[in-house]
């Protein structure tokens, strides 16, 4: 998972580290199977007067599978990072908005090239949430933009290619509370 984003008291929050990469796999032989990592988490955006924004998810892993009757499993994006929930109002002011999820990693790629390969790329990771707005009354942040899915490609006869899904956009952050005034 990538790191939390620096804390800014005055300015804005750092946005979140962003999540590995997938590793790739490779099998050579006949009948090989070949299944790549899938991308790590973002980290969390940094506190700040503006709230920083989650990290992105990292990507999936590519996999190859050269034989007859290999078998390409990529990895799948990670999801992104939550955004930092807002600063809170100043008297009299409302809370800040919360920040940005980060956007989700893409799918890894799967590639076969023997008679009867089957090959299954990566799905997409899911964006991060926005986060909380800031009490009082501080707007949610947007959710992250979601990861594409990997591709897949099959060149041997007989063989089958199954193209990754998007990952799903993230979640808006809930509205800061509504703090009563103090006298």
């Amino acid at each position: 998972m990538g790191g939390t984003g620096g804390t800014a008291e005055n300015g804005t929050g750092g946005t979140g580290g962003a999540g590995g990469a997938g590793g790739d796999a490779t099998a050579n032989g006949a009948s090989g199977h070949a299944t790549a990592g899938s991308g790590g988490t973002g980290g969390t955006g940094g506190q700040g007067l503006i709230a920083g924004t989650g990290g992105a998810g990292g990507a999936g892993g590519n996999a190859t599978a050269n034989g007859h009757y290999g078998v390409a499993v990529a990895g799948a994006g990670g999801t992104g990072g939550v955004g930092a929930e807002g600063a809170a109002g100043a008297a009299g002011a409302v809370g800040g908005t919360g920040g940005t999820g980060g956007a989700g990693g893409a799918g890894g790629d799967a590639t076969t090239h023997g008679a009867g390969g089957v090959s299954t790329a990566g799905n997409g990771g899911d964006g991060g949430a926005g986060g909380n707005g800031g009490a009082p009354g501080g707007a949610g942040g947007q959710g992250g933009a979601p990861g594409s899915g990997g591709t897949a490609t099959a060149t041997g006869s007989d063989s089958t290619a199954t193209n990754g899904a998007a990952g799903a956009p993230g979640a808006t952050g809930e509205p800061g509370a509504a703090t009563a005034s103090s006298s």
